[in-house]
């Protein structure tokens, strides 16, 4: 299939070198101000692989677009609502959007299928989500994992999981778009929460963040909607090795340098999800208290320590 990719950062690049590897026709694109094109079209490779000359690499939106009928997005997810803005001007009809981020938008709470959908005809185009546990540093070294697609449209759905499978990544059908969204976001926070024990030296509470974590995300899954035994599939319980102990994540490493006062330049998308969790908990009228222990760290200068005695000291209650 003809498929592009839009946004050549880590992900995104490893995605275009997936899809490429499975036999699929691949584009990926960049804006012409990325240090990551820039590089990639100077040496064909980033940090983690290499590209192999069949993947057609440009800048030019307009060409990316119109050339296939599967675009995947793979971008900063609080950058979304301002790129459906630029995509929209190209003819979107008869073309399946493929959301590759896991993110929540922090200024509205909205899920990104929903602020997709704000700027579309779901009548002409679909839109999906690909989402589940894996790092590139562990694709690449040919370890397997297992994610999930999902989508409102079953065709959708069916025909990506068709084309998208292989040995190296064994796709699941979705079944709960609300909770493969918020769980797969959420999941982020719950990373950064992670690192923070780290950086203090008590990672022996993970089992405890483990725990109750998911519990505190399936409640909010519920009350959005969605199945809350959705928070112990792969969207999210599934992704808690990969984000809560993994040396390669980004949201665990946040965590940690937080706490240690070391700085962080690479993404973290769970600190923004951090802030449309709370929104959302209020809205929900939902108890998130760990992620309203990560925001205050964040956001309100209280003591990570602090912040982690008061979490696993609250008042006694039953477990479930």
């Amino acid at each position: 299939m003809d498929i592009t990719v839009l946004g050549c950062g880590r992900w995104g690049t490893f995605i275009a070198w997936y899809l490429e590897r499975i036999n699929h026709n691949v584009i990926l694109w960049g804006r012409n101000s990325s240090s990551n094109l820039k590089n990639l079209i100077t040496n064909r490779k980033n940090d983690f692989l290499s590209l192999p000359n069949s993947i057609n690499i440009t800048d030019n939106l307009e060409l990316a677009i119109k050339s296939s009928n599967i675009i995947v997005i793979s971008i900063s997810a609080q950058n979304l609502r301002d790129f459906m803005k630029d995509i929209i001007k190209y003819n979107l009809s008869n073309k399946t959007l493929v959301l590759c981020m896991k993110g929540i938008e922090a200024s509205s709470g909205k899920r990104l299928s929903q602020v997709v959908t704000e700027y579309i005809d779901t009548s002409l185009t679909k839109v999906a989500i690909w989402v589940g546990p894996g790092h590139v540093q562990d694709f690449i070294n040919d370890i397997p994992n297992c994610m999930v697609i999902d989508s409102e449209d079953f065709n959708t759905k069916n025909m990506l999981v068709n084309q998208f499978s292989s040995k190296m990544i064994r796709f699941y059908y979705g079944t709960d778009l609300i909770g493969n969204e918020i769980g797969a976001a959420a999941k982020n926070v719950i990373g950064i929460a992670a690192g923070m024990l780290d950086g203090i030296e008590l990672s022996s509470l993970k089992g405890a963040l483990m725990s109750r974590g998911t519990r505190e995300i399936s409640r909010l899954i519920k009350a959005m909607g969605g199945n809350e035994f959705s928070a112990y599939g792969l969207c999210h319980l599934g992704d808690y090795q990969a984000t809560l102990f993994s040396e390669h994540s980004q949201n665990r490493k946040f965590g940690e340098c937080i706490v240690t006062r070391k700085e962080y330049s690479k993404l973290a998308e769970g600190a923004s999800t951090t802030l449309a969790l709370i929104k959302l908990g209020q809205i929900h009228n939902t108890d998130l208290p760990i992620c309203k222990a990560v925001n205050d760290v964040i956001y309100n200068n209280v003591d990570a320590k602090l912040a982690i005695d008061s979490l696993f000291l609250r008042s006694i209650k039953h477990e479930f």
